[in-house]
C-alpha cells in the first residue's frame, strides 16, 4: 500500500518546468471562469433571450471561435507560441472589462463574441506549447496536470460566479478578466518560446514516428493522418453531449428549482472540479498503462449513463450523483483524447493541428446549444437529455472502431 501511495503522490514529479508554470497559470485562469458557464443564464435571465435565441447565440459564438483559431494557429506556427498566447489573451480580457461597464445592455453580447474570437486564437498556441515541451513518455501526465490545474480553479470559480450572478453581475466579467491578466503575466515572466527550429523540423521528416514532420500545408498534412480525422469526428459527439452541461443543464436546474437553480448549478460545477482534483491523479495512474482509445471508450460510456439520466432527475442529490458520473467520464476523456492527438500530430504543424482538430472535435459543442434549444422548444427537456446520451453512445462506437483497427499487443 505504501508503494501505491508513493506512486500516486509522485506521478507529477520530474515534468518539464514550463508545465508547472502552465499548471499555476491554469489554476488562476480556472478561478476566474465566470462568464461562459453562466452565459446561457445571463442571456435568458438578464437580457430576456428565449432558450432558443440563447442557443442560436451560443452556437454562433462557437462558430466565431473558428476564424480566431485558424488565425492564432497560423501565427503560432510562424512567429511563435508565446506572443500569440499573450496578445490575444489580453485582448479577450479587455473585452470582458468593457462587458462589466456595459453590463445589462445590448453591447454585452457583441463584446462577448469578440472576446471569444480572441480566445479562439489563444488555444492552439497554448496546445502547441504544451506539446513542444513534452515527449511521449511524459506527455499524458503533463497534460493531466494542466487539466488538474484547470479544475482546482474551477472547483471554486463557478460557486463564486453563482452568487455574483444576481448580487453583482458586472463582476462576472471583471473577475474573469482579472484572472486572465494574472495568468498571462505568469506566462510572460516564466515561460520561454518553444517553437521548434527549422532545422529540427527538417530533420524530423526522416523520423519513424507518428510525430514526424510533413511537407505542404495543413490539409495535405492532415490527410496523412486518416485515423486522427475519424477520431476527431467521433469525439465531436462527446463534445455535443458535454456542451449541454453549459447550455441545457443550467436551464434544467432553474426550470426545476427556480431562483435556487443557479446556485445549485454553481455547486454542481464546483463538485465537478472537486471530483477532478480528487480522482484525476488516481485515474491517470491506474489507466495510463491501457491504450488511450480504450480509455476513451470507457469515458464515452460514463457520458452515456450520466447524461441520459438527467431526463429523469428531480432531486438535488440525483443532480450531484450524475455530476460525479459524467465528471469521471470527463477526466478519462480529457487525459486521453489530447494525448492521442498530440502523439499523432506532425511536429511541423502542431499549432495548425491544434486548431483544426479541436474545431472538428468541437463541432458538436458548437451546434449543441442550437440543437438543444430546438429540442426544448419543439419537444421537451427530457427528450433533450435522452438524445444527448444517444450522441455520446454514437461517439463511443466510433472510437471503439478505431481501437479495434489499431489494436496491437502491448508490452
Amino acid at each position: 500500500m505504501k508503494t501505491k501511495r508513493e506512486n500516486l503522490l509522485t506521478i507529477y514529479r520530474g515534468l518539464p518546468q514550463p508545465i508547472y508554470v502552465l499548471f499555476f497559470a491554469t489554476i488562476i485562469n480556472g478561478l476566474g471562469i465566470f462568464v461562459y458557464p453562466f452565459l446561457a443564464l445571463y442571456l435568458t435571465q438578464r437580457l430576456g433571450y428565449t432558450p432558443l435565441q440563447a442557443g442560436y447565440f451560443m452556437t454562433f459564438a462557437s462558430v466565431l471561435y473558428v476564424p480566431g483559431s485558424f488565425l492564432g494557429s497560423k501565427l503560432a506556427d510562424t512567429f511563435g507560441r508565446k506572443p500569440v498566447m499573450v496578445i490575444f489573451q489580453l485582448l479577450m480580457d479587455v473585452c470582458f472589462i468593457l462587458c462589466g461597464f456595459f453590463e445589462g445592455t445590448d453591447m454585452v453580447p457583441y463584446l462577448v463574441l469578440l472576446g471569444l474570437l480572441f480566445d479562439g486564437a489563444v488555444d492552439p498556441a497554448r496546445e502547441a506549447l504544451k506539446t513542444d515541451v513534452t515527449n511521449q513518455e511524459n506527455r499524458q501526465v503533463s497534460f493531466s496536470l494542466i487539466y488538474l490545474g484547470h479544475n482546482v480553479g474551477y472547483a471554486f470559480g463557478p460557486v463564486i460566479a453563482g452568487y455574483l450572478f444576481f448580487a453583482a453581475p458586472s463582476w462576472l466579467f471583471w473577475g474573469n478578466a482579472a484572472a486572465g491578466i494574472l495568468s498571462v503575466l505568469l506566462v510572460i515572466l516564466k515561460v520561454k518560446e518553444s517553437k521548434p527550429s527549422k532545422e529540427l523540423i527538417e530533420e524530423s521528416k526522416s523520423w519513424k514516428t507518428t510525430e514526424k514532420g510533413e511537407e505542404g500545408g495543413l490539409f495535405k498534412a492532415l490527410f496523412t493522418r486518416p485515423k486522427l480525422l475519424f477520431f476527431a469526428l467521433s469525439v465531436t459527439f462527446f463534445s455535443y453531449a458535454y456542451s449541454q452541461t453549459l447550455f441545457a443543464l443550467p436551464l434544467l436546474t432553474t426550470d426545476l428549482f427556480g431562483t435556487k437553480g443557479a446556485p445549485l448549478y454553481g455547486r454542481m460545477m464546483a463538485l465537478n472540479g472537486i471530483v477532478v482534483v480528487l480522482f484525476n491523479p488516481l485515474l491517470v495512474s491506474k489507466l495510463r498503462r491501457f491504450h488511450p482509445l480504450s480509455n476513451t471508450v470507457v469515458s464515452g460510456l460514463l457520458y452515456v449513463v450520466g447524461f441520459s439520466l438527467f431526463a429523469f432527475a428531480k432531486l438535488p442529490l440525483v443532480f450531484y450523483l450524475l455530476t460525479v458520473v459524467f465528471t469521471l467520464g470527463e477526466i478519462i476523456s480529457a487525459t486521453n483524447e489530447h494525448f492521442y492527438v498530440a502523439n499523432n500530430t506532425p511536429i511541423s504543424h502542431r499549432a495548425r493541428f491544434s486548431a483544426i482538430l479541436p474545431i472538428i472535435m468541437g463541432t458538436g459543442h458548437a451546434i449543441a446549444p442550437m440543437v438543444g434549444g430546438m429540442i426544448i422548444a419543439s419537444h421537451s427537456m427530457s427528450l433533450l437529455w435522452l438524445s444527448t446520451g444517444l450522441a455520446a453512445l454514437i461517439g463511443t462506437i466510433g472510437v471503439f472502431i478505431i481501437y479495434l483497427y489499431e489494436k496491437k499487443p502491448r508490452n
